[in-house]
């Protein structure tokens, strides 16, 4: 997706809990022509990662009559992984690397973008409802110039006691995904039976992320509402999810090693200084081969908006609880 970084004070995140943070989505115009509302929880200024995970957009549910959709133009990438998982709908994905694929619910998408890469997204003709989750994946520095890759992958729900789960990046519950990331992650959805507690074991050098789409869930004592991502610092052996509400309610669980380097963010690029950005913008601008160009998008590609009148500052998280 095409992202512009804006921070604004409705941000916050609250602890309620030793260890525990509850991250406030804000809502974003998605750039483009078309603009279309997502509602972000990563980045804030209190919580720039969670493992590598560095970007996280909850969408929908969108009718499309209304709000007329996804139309992405193209647009680059540089020094991250994005991960498309969708709960309804469909989109067309289209790269430089020639890759023509669809995202659907129940699959993982997820293109590689280190040194540079272009790709649109366009929800299809026959989707009514829209409705998923984009998120970015930091490249750690000794990969942050990868070469371009996608990867396709189409997880199997499975039953525990209490939630049907699909694990899409990772390992959770003995099921592992084969899709390959370049830092440990795990990434599922967890699907909680109405009323139901569900108990996973996790791996203690990670910090986990659960992001609640639908449904009244408490993550240990923590409430969480629809479009809040709860944090849980590293340390815990489990996580307990609780479902307070008469219907199934839908999480999205994100963890990883705490990522201890400093990256610099700005619209679709990370880099480790303002340089990294500026000349990823100048590639851009002057349509150079590290982007490539994404073939079948009828339309202009997505012009850079102008740099900052600063120079602008690495992020990374606040000291560990």
């Amino acid at each position: 997706m095409d992202h512009t970084e804006v921070q604004t004070a409705s941000e916050t995140a609250t602890a309620t809990e030793v260890g525990i943070e509850v991250l406030t989505a804000r809502d974003v115009p998605l750039g483009g022509p078309r603009a279309m509302t997502v509602r972000r929880t990563l980045p804030q200024r209190s919580r720039t990662l969670i493992g590598a995970w560095c970007f996280a957009d909850h969408y929908g549910p969108d009718r499309v009559a209304d709000s007329g959709g996804m139309d992405v133009a193209p647009h680059p990438h540089t020094g991250l992984q994005t991960v498309s998982w969708l709960f309804s709908g469909e989109i067309e994905h289209r790269d430089s690397l020639g890759t023509h694929a669809f995202v659907r619910p129940g699959e993982i998408n997820l293109m590689t973008g280190g040194h540079g890469i272009s790709h649109t997204e366009v929800s299809t003709p026959g989707t009514t409802v829209l409705h998923g989750v984009q998120l970015w994946v930091a490249l750690p520095a000794e990969h942050r110039h990868a070469p371009r890759e996608f990867q396709h992958h189409a997880p199997a729900p499975f039953r525990v006691h209490g939630a049907q789960l699909r694990v899409f990046l990772g390992t959770l519950a003995g099921d592992t995904s084969p899709v390959r990331t370049f830092t440990p992650l795990l990434g599922a959805e967890v699907l909680i039976d109405a009323g139901a507690t569900v108990t996973l074991d996790v791996d203690p050098g990670f910090e986990h992320g659960l992001l609640v789409d639908e449904g009244d869930v408490r993550l240990g004592g923590t409430p969480l509402r629809p479009a809040e991502l709860g944090y849980a610092a590293p340390g815990r052996t489990t996580l307990t999810l609780t479902n307070d509400s008469d219907h199934p309610a839908r999480t999205v669980l994100l963890g990883g090693p705490p990522f201890e380097e400093e990256i610099v963010m700005w619209w679709n690029f990370i880099g480790r200084a303002h340089q990294d950005i500026a000349q990823a913008r100048e590639d851009w601008e002057r349509a150079s081969d590290r982007f490539g160009t994404v073939d079948g998008y009828p339309g202009e590609r997505l012009p850079a908006p102008a740099l900052p009148n600063a120079v602008i500052a690495p992020r990374t998280n606040p000291s560990r609880h």
